[in-house]
């Protein structure tokens, strides 16, 4: 199994704060079944500047850890980018790292509250220089939420999205979990992974996610995103079904 998203780099940022607690995250995915993890720190959200470069030095520290560790897990390069009008700039500057430096597809976190006016701009300029964005936890931003047509919207012109293992796991509430589920039925989203921080309160639960799925919506969906997963650490199209809208339910024949 392959996580394509996780704060495993210590010391980087909210994620594991030191090498032991690393070596802890990466035991513990291994011991559900995750053999390969994209190290994806937070780059430009204000609080976190993690570089291109100081990412591959890290990983590449990580790895050999692991390996004296005799852990079987091997750590990818990523970065998980906050949107922002100067990320193109970066991106040229070689400051923005794409999923395991395949120079294709790459990281976009909007605030948790809102979708940014340019957001459409942003995510057709990306795609001008030859990238896929991925918007991430798009189930956890409430503007999506309250119009998941903005989602769609973003969708149809082209943008990924990947949702988080504990919102499917019912970890951030009955709403979030609906929700992710109903982005699954409606082909709004393309990856689930772990965004794991630590053992404690933000861990893999990619196992959990995964039976989940498989029980709402069969093997076919499950194994999709995990052969995502891989397609996108080698840097090859990922599969994709015409997205829809999300339907709106009728409750005591009101529409809700």
């Amino acid at each position: 199994m392959i996580d394509i998203h996780c704060h495993i780099l210590p010391s980087v940022d909210d994620g594991a704060k030191h090498m032991t607690e690393s070596i802890e995250m990466a035991r513990a995915a291994f011991q559900q079944g995750i053999t390969t993890i994209v190290a994806t720190p937070h780059h430009n959200d204000g609080k976190y500047d993690n570089k291109r470069e100081e990412i591959l030095e890290k990983v590449q520290e990580l790895n050999g850890r692991l390996k004296k560790e005799d852990i079987d897990v091997t750590i990818l390069p990523g970065q998980e980018c906050r949107i922002s009008g100067e990320l193109i700039e970066q991106y040229d500057k070689n400051e923005v790292l794409t999923l395991n430096n395949t120079g294709k597809y790459i990281f976009l976190e909007l605030p948790s509250s809102q979708v940014p006016l340019y957001t459409e701009k942003l995510i057709y300029d990306l795609q001008m220089k030859g990238l896929v964005p991925i918007i991430v936890h798009p189930e956890r931003n409430a503007e999506l939420i309250e119009t998941p047509d903005k989602l769609y919207q973003l969708v149809k012109k082209g943008a990924c999205t990947q949702i988080t293992a504990a919102s499917v796991a019912g970890k951030f509430g009955k709403k979030i979990k609906k929700f992710s589920l109903d982005l699954i039925e409606a082909n709004l989203t393309h990856f689930v992974a772990s965004d794991a921080h630590n053992l404690q309160n933000r861990t893999f639960l990619m196992d959990e996610a995964y039976r989940i799925i498989e029980k709402e919506f069969g093997s076919d969906i499950k194994f999709m995103f995990m052969e995502n997963a891989e397609l996108l650490v080698e840097g090859q199209t990922v599969m994709k079904e015409i997205p829809e809208r999300i339907k709106k339910k009728k409750l005591f024949g009101m529409f809700k």
